[in-house]
């Protein structure tokens, strides 16, 4: 049976990375994958998937919060990928945990658990209420300290109260609990 997978990790751990080998073991092995992402995130471009490692890859479709996902792009799909879950909505959350159940399609998500206020996004929480399989992925250590492991997706300029600024190393730094207390 297949199932949903959250994989989460701070910024700058590699998710995007790690979400594009799997695309490319798929696409080695002969099998269709389906890469889709939030139509939020337009760092890399609007269809584009692109890790700091400048490894990249077409997303299929753009997702937004009233997405529905049409049948259609089920057709001869082995895995669903999404990056930057985060930013999906309860509703698109909850129709990829039915393609598993009534498409019988793996779809794994990767995304940030918590924004820089340290609270769930509403994609991670669906996430978390919903994934068959949570997993973090790829730890990584504080970009202040350099001694403990990062958990917070720290905004450097913190005028700007939007709960979403996009944005990669420019705007954050992975940072630790200890580090985060002494810069609050």
């Amino acid at each position: 049976m297949a199932k949903l997978y959250f994989r989460h990790s701070a910024m700058a751990s590699g998710k995007t990375a790690h979400l594009l080998a799997v695309a490319g073991n798929y696409h080695y092995l002969g099998k269709k994958v389906l890469l889709l992402k939030p139509k939020i995130d337009s760092r890399s471009g609007e269809y584009l998937v692109e890790s700091r490692l400048n490894i990249q890859r077409h997303a299929d479709y753009l997702l937004e919060a009233d997405t529905v996902i049409p049948v259609e792009w089920l057709v001869d799909v082995h895995c669903i990928l999404v990056d930057e879950g985060q930013f999906l909505s309860y509703s698109v959350v909850k129709q990829l945990r039915d393609i598993t159940v009534r498409n019988n399609i793996p779809v794994i998500v990767y995304g940030l658990r918590t924004d820089y206020q340290l609270q769930l996004f509403d994609g991670s929480k669906a996430l978390f209420e919903l994934a068959d399989s949570i997993e973090e992925l790829n730890k990584t250590i504080c970009n202040y300290c350099f001694k403990k492991k990062a958990i917070v997706n720290h905004r450097r300029d913190q005028t700007n109260q939007e709960k979403i600024v996009i944005g990669g190393s420019e705007i954050y730094a992975s940072i630790c609990y200890s580090c985060y207390l002494n810069s609050v």
